[in-house]
This record gives structure tokens, C-alpha cells and sequence, in this order.
């Protein structure tokens, strides 16, 4: 139960975009060696992008650029794009309780309560962090 780490890869990849992609081509290739990461993983993670208009990708030649102000892409816009169920995935119920027993025949209602509280409260934090925050933090190290 945790936010999945091709969201961390995400952020590494606009980082890196933002950083070299006005001196260098950036390409898949290019990200999975500064990731560590599969060049497949990257790719997708680059389409997922692309297609929540965060980033452009140049076929053929490749090269991937942010055509997104940073103050507006937002750590909840990266993981949901890269994952859009990824918090109903993040905290999850059990599935085998019994039916006849009092508890396990209510405790997904009584969870689903308190579980929406915190992933309200996940969600407003992750909206309230920024690519141009991240890009600070990385500038500040």
C-alpha cells in the first residue's frame, strides 16, 4: 500500500526535461539511464504524460519537452496520470471477512469512512506540491 514508484520516475523524468531539455535531446533511453529504470517503463511513463498534456514527445527523432507551466503540474496530476485509480489502490479492505460476524460484515463501511478521510487529505497534499516546488527543493540541495 503505497503510491507506485513509476510516480517517483515521473518526477525524475520532468525534473530531468526541465533541466537538459533545452541544451540536449531527451529521449527514453536517455531517462531509463538516469533512472535506472527500463526504457519500456519510461516510454510509458513519457506517453502517460504526453497524454495528460504535461509533456510533448517528438516522433521519429524523439526528444521530450514540458509544455506545461511547472506552478501547475502537481504531484496529484503526476501520479494520477500515471496511475488515475492510484488512490483507491493506495489503502486497502480486506476482502475475506465474514459475512455473519458483526464486525466483518460492516467493516468495509466503517473503513470506507475513515479511509476517504485520509485520502482526501493525501489528495489536497499531493495538489498542493509543485514541479516548480520540486525544482526548488533540487536547486536548494
Amino acid at each position: 500500500m503505497r503510491i507506485s514508484t513509476k510516480c517517483s520516475v515521473a518526477v525524475h523524468c520532468l525534473l530531468f526535461i526541465y533541466e537538459y531539455g533545452e541544451n540536449r535531446k531527451v529521449t527514453s533511453e536517455l531517462l531509463s539511464l538516469s533512472t535506472g529504470s527500463n526504457p519500456v517503463t519510461v516510454r510509458n511513463i513519457l506517453s502517460a504524460l504526453k497524454k495528460d498534456n504535461i509533456i510533448s514527445v517528438r516522433s521519429g527523432t524523439g526528444g521530450a519537452a514540458i509544455i506545461c507551466p511547472v506552478n501547475e503540474i502537481t504531484l496529484y496530476r503526476v501520479c494520477r496520470a500515471i496511475d488515475p485509480d492510484f488512490l483507491s489502490k493506495l489503502i486497502g479492505i480486506h476482502n475475506m471477512a465474514s459475512p455473519l460476524c458483526p464486525i466483518g460484515k460492516n467493516i468495509h463501511t466503517v473503513l470506507d469512512v475513515s479511509y476517504k478521510k485520509i485520502s482526501d487529505e493525501l489528495s489536497e497534499s499531493l495538489k498542493k506540491i509543485t514541479l516548480e516546488d520540486i525544482i526548488n527543493d533540487y536547486h536548494n540541495i
